[in-house]
Parts: C-alpha cells; structure tokens; sequence
C-alpha cells in the first residue's frame, strides 16, 4: 500500500518515517522543519495545545500545497503530517520533508509550505493557558472562531 504524503493525524509523528517518504536517489538535499507546541508566547504559560480539523479538506489542502511547491520548484518531493487532538509541551505538532536535488530550493520549498499552511489548510488550535483557554481561530490568527470551529458546511471536523 502507497503511503500517504499529506496526513493529519492523531498520534505522535514518526519523523523518519515522514523523511523516507521523500528520499529520492537524485536529491542532493532533504529539509525538515518540526513544528512544536512551546510552552510561552509572550508572557502566557501554555499548558497544552489542542488542534482540531476539517480532516478530509485539511489533507486536501496539504496535498495542494505539495502540488504549488511541485510546480514552482522542479524536482521536489514534498511529505506534510500535521497532528490534531491534545499535544503537549515539546510535542510535535507538524513535520514537513522536502527533498531537492539542491539545497536551496529545498530550504525555499520547506518555507513556502508552513507559511501556506497557516494559509489554507482548515486547522485550528486552543491554548489551555495557565490562566484560562481560548480558541486562536486560524492559523495567522486573522479570522477568530468565537464558537471554537469555523463554519463548516458536509463534514465531521474531527475526521
């Protein structure tokens, strides 16, 4: 069975699994970027994250942005897992391989692609502060989610 290229799943990620998937006997390079929950932003104390998503729109647009790092940068191989459910500080909430026959269009593609996730891809976030919790809303923090999900019409958000 094919792996998947572009998941959101619930348990932790294997981050070498996620790097096999695009090892390529002509890449000169693979870049990783891991992203994980911290404990402070600003002057909050973060206990926990809680992600949740629109999973079979989120995997959709992940595969989208693998298609946009394709087109723009020849010669890549793009693998995203992003994790929902509660994650702890340190836990990995995200891991992205590009591979590359050269570095630079690897290092370009690996940033192209986090920043396009907080774009697109139908994933939200709830800090659990030390003193109360609130629902970020979208990734860029641009739209809020008063009601802790956005509106979503034909689907189970947590699937």
């Amino acid at each position: 069975m094919p792996s998947k290229h572009f998941e959101i799943v619930k348990n932790p990620i294997d981050i070498n699994a996620i790097i096999q998937k695009v090892e390529d006997r002509n890449a000169g390079a693979i870049t990783t970027f891991i992203g994980t929950v911290r404990e402070l932003t600003g002057d909050k104390r973060t206990i926990y994250l809680e992600y949740q998503a629109y999973k079979p729109m989120a995997e959709k647009m992940l595969e989208q942005v693998g298609q946009e790092i394709g087109e723009k940068w020849s010669g890549t191989h793009v693998a995203i897992t992003h994790r929902i459910g509660s994650l702890n500080i340190s836990d990995i909430a995200v891991v992205i391989a590009v591979s590359s026959p050269h570095r630079k269009p690897a290092y370009q593609a690996n940033e192209y692609a986090i920043e396009r996730i907080k774009q697109i891809v139908p994933i939200w976030k709830k800090e659990q502060w030390e003193d109360g919790a609130a629902w970020i809303g979208d990734q860029l923090e641009n739209v809020p989610y008063p009601t802790g999900k956005p509106e979503i019409n034909g689907g189970d958000q947590d699937d």
